[in-house]
């Protein structure tokens, strides 16, 4: 998935197999195996192929990004509390971090970083324009 999401952009057509073999090519794969590999992803849906010619063309189906992000929502699916999980994560970000996704949620919930609101959770059951997402989320 890296060679995908390293070389291969959003517009292009994709790679093809010996395209990702030889960018591997430090690892000593062999080239059936990379095929084998590029074809179990596309059968999971983590990377769209197109035919050319008698080859196929591979891209990845999602960015890394989106990607990282469903694995982390996946974690969270594995039992126990969804809350407490997010608040050990939270507590366990950078002074940074915590910035973006102060940033971020700022943004999703469709207000400027000025108008941000120190207690989200109490705030938004509090509005009566927002009980619903506070009920949604």
């Amino acid at each position: 998935m890296d060679v995908l999401w390293d070389t291969v952009p959003a517009t292009s057509d994709g790679v093809t197999v010996r395209e990702v073999a030889d960018a591997l090519a430090g690892r000593e794969l062999a080239y059936t195996t990379v095929m084998t590999v590029l074809d179990r992803l596309a059968g999971k849906g983590m990377v769209q192929r197109e035919r050319e010619g008698r080859a196929w063309r591979y891209r990845a189906a999602a960015s890394r990004e989106a990607h990282i992000a469903r694995l982390m929502l996946d974690a969270l699916d594995l039992g126990g509390s969804r809350d407490a999980a997010l608040v050990r994560f939270a507590r366990s970000v950078t002074g940074t971090e915590a910035d973006v996704l102060r940033a971020a949620l700022a943004a999703e919930a469709g207000m400027a970083p000025a108008e941000r609101i120190e207690t989200p959770t109490a705030d938004r059951a509090s509005r009566p324009d927002r009980a619903g997402e506070a009920a949604e989320r």
